[in-house]
């Protein structure tokens, strides 16, 4: 059972805030391996076989998502066509899947980190496969929004489950590198969904291609489920973060620095990149078909080198003492102009900034290592999946947003007007500024601190002459140690409840055989000639015996067996306690309980007589 070291509701001031103790109790947190140990991908395996068995296959699921979520930007116009689908039918078709990919995100973190990455995946693999096979026969367009709503599903945790996989098996200074590599390989499926899927298309058609990506959907469930290892067991220096739950981490104001502009940036790059561009290029611009999908292509491309480059940056940069929040910021400022310059149309070739759009769009690979820096390392799934759940919302308000203002304008010779175009990309500009100087805002920290009362740790380093670092390990071990010897003193006290339990038991049992010795203590005191079998005891008193125990020997439906059990127990257990007993074997005999019990135990062996009445024994005890 997992001890949470503080409460959920504790601030970020206390020095236990977000440490746990291990799994199976056996130190706290701050106890953790040495440098060299966490350094190792997993138990000095080599590196080659989780590139193998744990990047490669989720790289693959990660492939076929950016597959189906970029596949509509080239099959709109044939959509369109045969199923005579509005701008705004469009939007609505290829925001469904972004719809119940972000539904499914927060239960995918905690599924993540319960059950791991690769059962979770296998699952919402084979849930993919199921929806592109219902949209490659799909009828109508409410057939096609139900099979793409079940990809969304399906592909929600192609991302989620390769970043929890790396941070399992990665340590946390290569985590940065490690998404960079699951991103570039991933995004070649944007690649595929450009001059490639156009190939395929015209040879197979659009419903062939869908039925084709449902093999491989099913393939990679397969291949995942098969060779993908278990998720390491935990070590003594990972948090078990109870107490780090979705709203904690909604709740942090660190998070919410953060999510705002990578939502925002991140979100609108996708919109753009899986829909949108292609109109733009070929109503703003006036490319040719050819021309649009060859933009696609390169746009496709430079995602793919942007993840390895911010990755392999993030990764060098870090160790001069750049912070990936720095790269993110210049990342998106970046994008922020490049988008400012399309919306102004100012005189530059119209690659270039959708070469810079697409490449923000792999910024995923910091935005997702800065959070998991900020919670435990078993909380990483929610955390990234709260993340985001931010970018899929803002990438489906954007491409369904987008749509509803192109409708606002008439269409003139089949095509929207660049006015259009411009004023729904500069809404979502105007977002992103916002977000941007809400990220790069200062600090107030200097002022905070002023206000702020010297921490008892140092009191405590102080008085015991030892580091701050040092002091703050003692009192983390010293809070552990309290908090089982309370748990311990609550078994203690629940274990002698038990005790006084059981003693009231025996003595309600021993006051019931009490309440039954009275009736046979009154029995009539003969001598012990007169008890023989056959003699006068047993003619002339075994009517008044009956009768003291509530029955006749003439009227067996008067019989009492509890009362007659209750003085048989009584009076045999008494008897044998202090070693005589005297009973004519003809009673012993008798009544329900039927004992065997001779008709002389305990008695001087030989011709020695003890003269001493059943009375006198009883008398005796």
């Amino acid at each position: 059972m997992a001890i949470s070291i503080s409460p959920a509701h504790a601030s970020y001031l206390d020095p236990f805030y977000g440490h746990a103790a291990h799994l199976d109790g056996v130190l706290p947190r701050i106890l953790s391996k040495p440098a060299a140990v966490r350094a190792k991908p997993a138990d000095g395996d080599p590196a080659w076989r989780f590139i193998a068995t744990v990047l490669l296959p989720f790289a693959a699921g990660y492939y076929l998502s950016y597959v189906f979520r970029t596949i509509n930007a080239l099959i709109s116009g044939p959509l369109a066509t045969e199923f005579g689908l509005s701008a705004a039918d469009l939007g609505l078709l290829t925001a469904v899947l972004f719809l119940t990919f972000g539904a499914v995100q927060l239960p995918l973190g905690a599924w993540l980190d319960r059950f791991g990455p690769r059962r979770v995946q296998a699952v919402l693999l084979s849930i993919a496969a199921i929806g592109a096979t219902i949209f490659a026969c799909a009828p109508s367009l409410l057939w096609l929004i139900l099979g793409r709503a079940l990809i969304g599903l399906g592909v929600a945790g192609a991302l989620m489950g390769g970043l929890k996989a790396i941070v399992l098996w990665w340590p946390a200074e290569r985590v940065a590198i490690a998404n960079g590599w699951l991103i570039t390989l991933g995004a070649l499926g944007a690649v595929t969904a450009t001059a490639p899927a156009e190939m395929l298309i015209a040879s197979i058609g659009w419903r062939g291609l869908f039925l084709l990506l449902a093999a491989l959907a099913a393939i990679a469930a397969v291949l995942i489920q098969r060779f993908v290892p278990e998720r390491p067991a935990r070590g003594l220096d990972e948090a078990i973060g109870a107490d780090t739950t979705i709203r904690t981490i909604y709740r942090d104001a660190r998070f919410w620095r953060l999510a705002p502009l990578s939502a925002t940036t991140i979100g609108s790059a996708w919109a753009l990149q899986g829909l949108w561009a292609a109109p733009w290029l070929a109503d703003v611009e006036g490319l040719a078909r050819h021309d649009v999908v060859m933009h696609l292509l390169w746009m496709a491309i430079v995602l793919c080198a942007s993840a390895l480059v911010l990755g392999a940056a993030g990764d060098r940069l870090r160790r001069r003492s750049i912070s990936l929040s720095t790269i993110f910021a210049f990342a998106s400022g970046f994008a922020f102009l490049a988008q400012l310059s399309l919306v102004l149309r100012l005189p530059i070739p119209a690659w270039l900034p959708w070469m810079v759009v697409a490449g923000v769009g792999a910024g995923t690979v910091l935005s997702f290592a800065i959070v998991s820096q900020l919670f435990p390392k078993s909380a990483s799934g929610r955390a990234s999946a709260a993340l985001n759940l931010l970018h899929i919302s803002a990438a489906f308000a954007v491409q369904l947003g987008t749509g509803f203002v192109l409708d606002l304008w008439p269409i003139e010779a089949g095509r929207h007007p660049p006015m259009a175009y411009q004023t729904a990309l500069g809404i979502s500009l105007a977002l992103q500024a916002t977000a941007f100087l809400w990220f790069v805002r200062p600090n107030r920290r200097g002022v905070l601190a002023k206000k702020l009362s010297a921490h008892p740790t140092h009191e405590l380093a102080t008085s015991l002459g030892v580091p701050v670092a040092d002091a703050f390990r003692y009192l983390q071990a010293r809070r552990d140690w309290r908090l089982r010897q309370m748990i311990a003193c609550r078994q203690v006290s629940a274990w002698r409840s038990v005790a006084l339990v059981a003693v009231a038991i025996i003595a309600t049992m021993g006051a019931t055989l009490a309440m039954s010795l009275p009736t046979s203590l009154a029995l009539p005191q003969l001598p012990q000639s007169q008890v023989e079998p056959g003699g006068e005891w047993q003619r002339g008193h075994k009517q008044s015996l009956a009768e003291h125990v509530g029955m006749t020997v003439t009227s067996p439906s008067r019989f009492n067996p509890l009362s007659r059990q209750l003085v048989c127990i009584a009076s045999i257990t008494v008897l044998f306690a202090n070693g005589r007993t005297y009973l004519p074997a003809p009673l012993a005999c008798e009544g329900p309980l039927s004992i065997p019990a001779p008709a002389y135990r305990g008695a001087p062996s030989g011709n020695e007589v003890e003269n001493q009445s059943f009375s006198e024994s009883i008398e005796t005890l």
